[in-house]
């Protein structure tokens, strides 16, 4: 990879985040990538649900994202720190894990987390949950709140053989609790999981289409046919996608989600798993 690709691919993604110019680091500067990242970067698993997950390579991540796609937490997360680390941002990279139970301490491996310090602050950055904080949470016990979502960062004590780290709680997320270590990881950290992520018929990116994105006001969530938005100041609405013109209009205006990458074949395909998958779990829903 030559620095002029570099380069290139670099100022493609920062025109994604609709940033002309990010200037030097800055807890201001950080904050305005999270947000843009959020709003304009979606969390989706689409080429996992076709049978051909991407690599988690950071650059191919960026590439990606210049190019119009998302991703899940190891392609958003990783791609987002390799921006910052261009543009000059001291970030350090975390074994986490997205936790069901709120009391769990379990870290598992299956996020990957970033921490910014700047400006004589540490800060978790998340660019991967899809309906998490706006803004990156000071690395700080204490309870905070963001446009009505109530977050809390807490202690981690150590576990055996693994070091001391940190929880992010969310009771309105779609996982109440994310623990990471204090430990730096590398990419490598990561491949195993990322590879039973996006393969294993066990997994949940498998089982089941998923885009979130974030913006100030709330969250809009797509799981399978059924898309919901969800505001504190509003409540949640959600409704059922009636086919596959409203679905792939939806990826790709809602989420912002490029579909030239997308045939014929693999709209049909999309929509077909989708869809099936709708009415297996419609199955089990009914009274």
């Amino acid at each position: 990879m030559t620095t002029g690709t570099h380069t290139d691919t670099i100022a493609a993604y920062l025109r994604r985040l609709g940033i002309a110019d990010p200037g030097a680091p800055s807890v201001e500067g950080l904050f305005a990538l999270q947000r843009a990242h959020l709003e304009r970067i979606s969390y989706d698993n689409v080429d996992v649900q076709l049978g051909r997950p991407p690599a988690i390579d950071p650059e191919l991540s960026a590439r990606r994202f210049a190019a119009g796609r998302g991703g899940y937490c190891f392609h958003l997360n990783g791609g987002f720190a390799l921006l910052l680390e261009t543009l000059g941002y001291e970030v350090t990279r975390h074994v986490g894990g997205v936790c069901a139970e709120a009391d769990s301490r379990e870290v598992g491996g299956g996020h990957l987390v970033l921490t910014v310090r700047v400006g004589g602050t540490a800060y978790w950055v998340e660019a991967g949950l899809g309906d998490g904080p706006y803004e990156p949470l000071p690395l700080r016990e204490g309870a905070y709140e963001q446009s009505g979502f109530g977050y809390a960062m807490e202690r981690l004590e150590p576990l055996e053989g693994e070091g001391p780290g940190w929880s992010f709680l969310t009771p309105a997320g779609h996982m109440p609790r994310v623990n990471f270590r204090d430990a730096p990881a590398t990419t490598a950290d990561f491949e195993a999981m990322h590879t039973w992520l996006s393969t294993s018929e066990d997994s949940p990116f498998v089982r089941t289409f998923a885009l979130l994105r974030r913006d100030a006001e709330g969250a809009d969530i797509l799981r399978g046919r059924v898309l919901s938005r969800v505001e504190p100041a509003k409540g949640t609405t959600e409704r059922v996608l009636d086919g596959p013109e409203e679905l792939f209009e939806v990826i790709g205006t809602l989420f912002g989600r490029a579909l030239d990458d997308l045939t014929p074949a693999d709209r049909a395909a999309l929509w077909a798993r989708v869809n099936r998958a709708h009415t297996a779990w419609l199955a089990t829903h009914r009274r």
